[in-house]
Formats: C-alpha cells, sequence, structure tokens
C-alpha cells in the first residue's frame, strides 16, 4: 500500500468535513475516568509524601533527592490539572487542542493522520506539511468517531 503524503483536495476535504457534522466538534481531551485516576495518583503521592516526610522530618526535602522528588510532583500536578482542562476541537478550520502549549493544525496543512485508540486515550497522530506529527487526544465518543473517519479519509485515499 502506497501513502499518499499530500494534504486532502478541496473536494475531498469537503467530503470529509460533510462526513463528520455537525460542526464544530468540541470535547474534553481526556475520558473521565483517567482524569479521576491522575487526581486519585496524585493524592496518594501527597499521603505518601505526608507519611515520609513524618518519619524522616522535613530536613528531606532540602537533599538533593527530597528536591527531584518535589520537582516531579510539581511536574504531575501541572500536567493533572492541563489534563482535567484540555479541550480538543475539530471545525471547517482544522483541529485545535488546548495543552501546556497550544496545539492547532490547519486543514490544509494535515498531510496524514493515524488513529491510534490505547486504553487510556484515543488519539488522532496528524502529520504536518513539516513532517511533524501532532498529537490530539479525543476523551468523548464524538471526537473518537471523529478521528476515525479522519484517518479513514487519508487511509482510503487513491493515489
Amino acid at each position: 500500500m502506497v501513502i499518499n503524503f499530500l494534504p486532502l483536495s478541496e473536494s475531498e476535504r469537503d467530503q470529509l468535513l460533510a462526513s463528520i457534522e455537525p460542526l464544530p466538534i468540541r470535547g474534553q481531551a481526556w475520558p473521565a475516568w483517567v482524569k479521576t485516576v491522575a487526581w486519585v495518583i496524585l493524592g496518594l503521592i501527597v499521603l505518601q509524601s505526608l507519611v515520609a516526610f513524618n518519619k524522616a522530618g522535613v530536613q528531606v526535602l532540602f537533599s538533593m533527592t527530597g528536591l527531584i522528588l518535589l520537582v516531579v510532583f510539581l511536574a504531575l500536578a501541572v500536567t493533572t490539572r492541563y489534563m482535567q482542562t484540555s479541550v480538543t476541537t475539530i471545525d471547517s478550520q482544522g483541529l485545535r487542542q488546548s495543552w501546556l502549549t497550544r496545539r492547532e493544525v490547519a486543514w490544509q496543512d494535515v498531510t496524514f493522520a493515524k488513529f491510534v485508540p490505547m486504553l487510556a486515550s484515543k488519539r488522532l497522530v496528524v502529520f504536518t506539511k513539516k513532517g511533524k506529527p501532532v498529537v490530539f487526544q479525543g476523551g468523548t465518543q464524538d471526537l473518537q468517531v471523529a478521528f476515525a473517519k479522519i484517518s479513514l479519509a487519508f487511509k482510503n485515499r487513491k493515489v
């Protein structure tokens, strides 16, 4: 099978957008259960840290190991917060996702798309004209169906 790494033609894009209407499709980037598990794990880390600090004392925070653990915890907390608030949008202009940095790809820049249905996150990996992959998460059924249709539009193209 030969893969065509060219953007969709205008008619192909119109056909794709018609198949995933009504636009815009907007939803949470991560499923609710994944966000809940992330908060539970973060809470367990806090509880475990409190127990450890009770036994070892607060001075352990000022060791190199303590500082590394604190930085890792803060990174996990920031990631969990963005997982909670991240929204993916598909519209006639392209795909967008709010995240630490905004992910945005216009339809005319998409050269290939692959739907990757993983357990915790259904993803659409989009390749741009620059060759750079951009990953969008879909936490809702509507987004996941649209991701599958977008992927099929690129897979079923006639070369």
